[in-house]
């Protein structure tokens, strides 16, 4: 339940905070600076701007600007410098320590291998180099005084024919780096039944997958990812409010999807500021994640793309808790609920809510303690 605390988290709190992130993608997280420096070393001479500033300015401005076409091209500037291993090791270790950096302690990260062939790298080669820098990114991390795990996503395109492969390639390296599964690209026109051959091939091996689905398109594509393909859990899924009837007296009804989502306790995976780029969402006040939250609907909070949305997991959560007024008890409610539905065994997710997770915020809240001591002790005179 949402705390009664009247104190709001501070910006450095929020920070400070561990955090569990896992929708975010890796095409969609690069520094800027990176990109300008190995579009270099590659000879690509397509970047819209070639200093470091303007080039974030360029890409959040192009993100919000309602062209479609505008906004793929961004991704279409960072998968061309994702194109050999050095590229794709820099890119990964740099985001593992971004987001350790903002106090993200557990991070699945996902990406399409088949993005990154164009130089001649097999999807293994892809996928090692990946796992490689996400390692080193670990090591970084751990050496600056900070923690993270990070798990990959392969992620096939919709609109491809690959999916079946993309699975295959996720299950041999499902002990070595890689977690799970994905389909991504636009819902219209694409319904994730396309690929069921890859999420058979998924459940007879006992793996795990995730699905876009509830965010461009609507219903449909929530109930086809569940009823029909048996995903884990939903890309997204904002959409489901469509089966959400709020009266006017303020009391609400639940239809059988949006039921049956909370019931079975299907994890949604919310970006509330890419939703708003993608008009999923008004605004962070009409964001679904205000109803679905008091709803008890399982949520996550998450960056989608970091690069494209001037996003962070911790100015996601300053959002939330300026529209919302959540407090830290919300912040971990969002995150134990991210570390229950991430795609590692039982096990270390447990012991990552109970011995990391939980004392962070102990340790956030017991602050508001000392510092409501300090301000009604009044001085000792001796």
């Amino acid at each position: 339940m949402t705390s009664e605390t009247p104190n709001l988290p501070t910006p450095d709190q929020i920070r400070r905070s561990p955090k569990a992130l896992l929708h975010d993608h890796l095409d969609g997280g690069l520094r800027p600076g990176t990109i300008i420096e190995l579009a270099r070393e590659a000879g690509y001479e397509s970047l819209p701007e070639t200093d470091a500033d303007k080039l974030g300015i360029w890409f959040r401005e192009a993100a919000d600007s309602g062209s479609l076409p505008r906004y793929l091209e961004t991704f279409a500037h960072t998968c061309a410098v994702m194109q050999t291993k050095a590229a794709l090791f820099r890119v990964a270790a740099e985001c593992a320590e971004d987001l350790a950096e903002d106090g993200v302690v557990y991070a699945e990260i996902r990406y399409a291998p088949e993005q990154h062939l164009e130089a001649g790298l097999t999807l293994e080669e892809v996928v090692e180099a990946v796992n490689d820098g996400f390692r080193e990114g670990e090591r970084r991390a751990k050496a600056s005084g900070r923690r993270i795990r990070v798990g990959a996503l392969l992620t096939a395109m919709r609109h491809a024919a690959r999916a079946l492969e993309i699975a295959e390639l996720a299950n041999r390296y499902r002990d070595n780096g890689v977690v799970g599964f994905d389909i991504a690209g636009a819902e219209a026109g694409f319904p994730p039944t396309r690929h069921l051959d890859a999420f058979e091939y998924l459940k007879r091996e006992n793996n795990h997958f995730t699905i876009h689905a509830g965010e461009a398109f609507g219903l449909p594509s929530i109930w086809q990812a569940l009823q029909w393909c048996g995903a884990d859990r939903l890309g997204h899924g904002v959409k489901i409010i469509d089966d959400i009837e709020v009266s006017a007296d303020g009391s609400v009804k639940l239809g059988r999807l949006a039921s049956y989502v909370r019931d079975k306790r299907i994890p949604l995976e919310m970006c509330p500021t890419s939703n708003l780029q993608t008009a999923a969402a008004a605004s962070y006040a009409e964001h679904p994640i205000g109803l679905l939250r008091k709803l008890h609907f399982r949520l996550t909070v998450n960056t989608d793309n970091r690069l494209m949305s001037g996003t962070s997991m911790s100015r996601e959560f300053e959002h939330l808790v300026d529209t919302f007024g959540y407090t830290l008890d919300d912040m971990q409610w969002f995150t134990v609920n991210a570390m229950k539905s991430a795609f590692i065994p039982f096990d270390e997710r447990l012991a990552m809510i109970n011995e990391v997770i939980k004392p962070g915020y102990a340790e956030l809240k017991s602050e508001w303690l000392f510092q409501q001591t300090a301000s009604t002790s009044g001085s000792v005179s001796v």
